[in-house]
């Protein structure tokens, strides 16, 4: 009863949220897991609508002391134009809304493919943000897990493709499997991203079942294209035998493209009991796990060496955050974060590594 005294629902305190404006407190979700933080900007009314159907809602003592903040005169600062960040952020909240639409929804195949339309123009726009956005999720929204790891997935899946030289057609039904591969199952992983025990004998018989449970969900939703729906239901095979959930020994290319990417972001994705991997460390895992795999190399060519979001140090000692992949060999465009003796940097200086 206490805990519910100190929830208010979001819907509640609409009007101290403002489109376009900074949020003033956090927003937790149903289990208390964050959604949003303290000043993060309120996108549009969808994002807020999606929000609510979450069961979101705000502490009682921060939208309190909001309220005598208002109440004395003090005005919420409007927010920059939206950036390309903020569209990225949008497009999340979209694929939230679509990943509850009803089960078996006969429109749910066109749905997912403008969807993938959209992801995709995103990537085309800039390929270097998506993989930054990717690369510095820092604040651990565990209830969002599913989403931003399907997404970014999606993301690794079409630069690989593309390294791989596969035609726009191919491409977006390995991004589209990519977008669905776990649809089945989005609430138990939301769940073991912050779960400190091993995976019990129900999860483990609903991680075992998930593929063919997501080819029937998409089935259902009127998708037909075959090597969509063979990648969904392969992306756990291994091409000797050792794979779930039929141990084949013949998997399809975009199933070990899907596999490859949901690796790679699994490795450099946080949990709630182990950091996460830094990108050098996890393209070497893939490079030793599968020495001379065409997939494994398209991957590790596509996203670099020190992908964009990924730390280095430099030789001067400063600190940097990888921005931009080099257009030829493995020495990115960095921006500084510290000095050669370990201080912030006041201002930040972009460096180009080679």
């Amino acid at each position: 009863m206490t805990q519910d005294l100190d929830r208010i629902p979001l819907n509640e305190v609409r009007d101290l949220l403002h489109i376009g404006h900074k949020l003033p407190f956090r927003v937790l979700d149903a289990q208390a897991r964050l959604l949003l933080n303290e000043g993060h900007v309120l996108l549009n009314e969808a994002q807020f609508d999606s929000l609510v159907e979450r069961g979101a809602w705000a502490e009682r003592s921060q939208v309190e002391a909001e309220r005598v903040a208002r109440a004395a005169g003090r005005t919420p600062p409007a927010a920059p134009p939206p950036s390309l960040f903020d569209r990225w952020d949008r497009l999340l909240w979209d694929f939230d809304k679509l990943s509850r639409a009803p089960p078996r929804s006969a429109a749910l195949g066109h749905a997912v493919t403008a969807f993938f339309a959209q992801l995709q123009a995103l990537v085309e726009r800039d390929a270097d943000v998506a993989l930054f956005l990717a690369l510095r999720h820092d604040d651990q929204r565990f209830a969002l897990y599913p989403l931003t790891h399907a997404m970014h997935c999606a993301l690794v899946a079409v630069l690989t493709a593309r390294q791989l030289g596969w035609p726009a057609p191919r491409i977006a039904s390995v991004g589209c499997a990519a977008l669905t591969m776990n649809w089945s199952m989005f609430d138990l992983q939301a769940t073991m991203a912050e779960q400190d025990t091993p995976p019990t004998a129900r999860q483990l018989k609903l991680i075992r079942a998930h593929p063919e449970a997501a080819v029937e969900l998409l089935r259902a939703g009127g998708v037909t294209d075959d090597e969509w729906l063979t990648a969904v239901a392969q992306h756990h095979e291994h091409p000797g035998g050792t794979g779930y959930p039929h141990a084949l020994t013949d998997v399809s290319e975009a199933a070990q493209v899907l596999r490859a990417a949901d690796v790679y972001m699994a490795k450099v994705s946080a949990r709630a009991t182990r950091p996460a991997m830094a990108p050098q460390q996890a393209s070497r895992e893939l490079f030793q796990q599968r020495t001379g795999d065409a997939v494994a190399m398209a991957l590790i060519r596509a996203v670099g060496v020190h992908p964009p979001g990924s730390l280095v140090q430099l030789r001067s000692g400063e600190v940097a955050v990888a921005i931009h992949r080099p257009a030829t060999g493995t020495q990115p465009i960095v921006a500084t974060l510290s000095d050669s003796a370990g201080h912030p940097c006041a201002q930040t200086y972009r460096r180009d590594t080679a």
